[in-house]
């Protein structure tokens, strides 16, 4: 992987507790956010007591690496929102330079903990074979990466990607389900129902949290076992 691929942009512990509907029983789990980026979500919760593991390949670089690609590109991720302002929802950041403070906030969380931490709570890997033993963890979130790059990753990534976070954990939430297209991605339908058949409990569940418009579900994979 090339820095120059890459576009960190990082979610808050906020967004991920509305995204995946975090309850205060989930906060307490073991928990590996996955493909989790420059997010704050990892620092902050730490900061309450929580334990989490955030696993991403951009953690192979350097916090000051990191930052500067997100300076970087911040602009022009922007500037894309804005020229596209009917394909978002803006209940959750009020506007194009509220987003801009929520994501710089984020990252700024993120590198003053990475810079200490990498290597621990944060470890590089990525899907679909992660560095992590089995059942490792309670629960697994994966953030704006499984299904909304439908167009790049085909459904034998996915598959392999839901097993691989299902090795680690009983239980797996992703967010969100809709491609970069907003389309629903083709591959939930089949993912789903292969997963019931192979025992799992599958469901779609709403949440709280929405900016991509209608992108205000996630999928959620619990084993039979629980």
């Amino acid at each position: 992987m090339k820095l120059e691929n890459v576009v960190p942009f990082g979610r808050s512990l906020d967004e991920y507790k509305k995204m995946f509907s975090l309850d205060e029983v989930d906060l307490g789990k073991k928990m590996v956010g996955v493909a989790d980026g420059p997010a704050s979500f990892n620092a902050e919760l730490t900061a309450k007591g929580g334990q989490v593991t955030s696993v991403d390949p951009v953690y192979a670089f350097s916090a000051a690496d990191i930052e500067a690609k997100f300076n970087e590109a911040l602009d022009n991720i922007i500037g894309q929102i804005e020229a596209t302002p009917e394909n978002w929802v803006w209940s959750y950041h009020k506007s194009f330079q509220d987003l801009r403070n929520n994501r710089v906030e984020a990252t700024r969380l993120f590198i003053a903990d990475f810079a200490n931490h990498n290597g621990s709570r944060y470890v590089q890997g990525e899907l679909p074979q992660l560095p992590i033993a089995d059942g490792e963890f309670d629960l697994a979130l994966c953030s704006h990466f499984l299904f909304l790059y439908s167009e790049h990753f085909d459904l034998e990534f996915h598959r392999k990607a839901l097993q691989e976070l299902l090795r680690i954990a009983p239980e797996v939430r992703v967010f969100p389900l809709k491609a970069l297209n907003l389309q629903d991605s083709v591959y939930l339908e089949p993912l789903l129902s292969e997963l019931r058949t192979q025992g799992y409990n599958a469901e779609v569940v709403s949440v709280e949290y929405e900016f991509q418009k209608g992108g205000n579900q996630m999928l959620r994979v619990r084993s039979n076992l629980l």
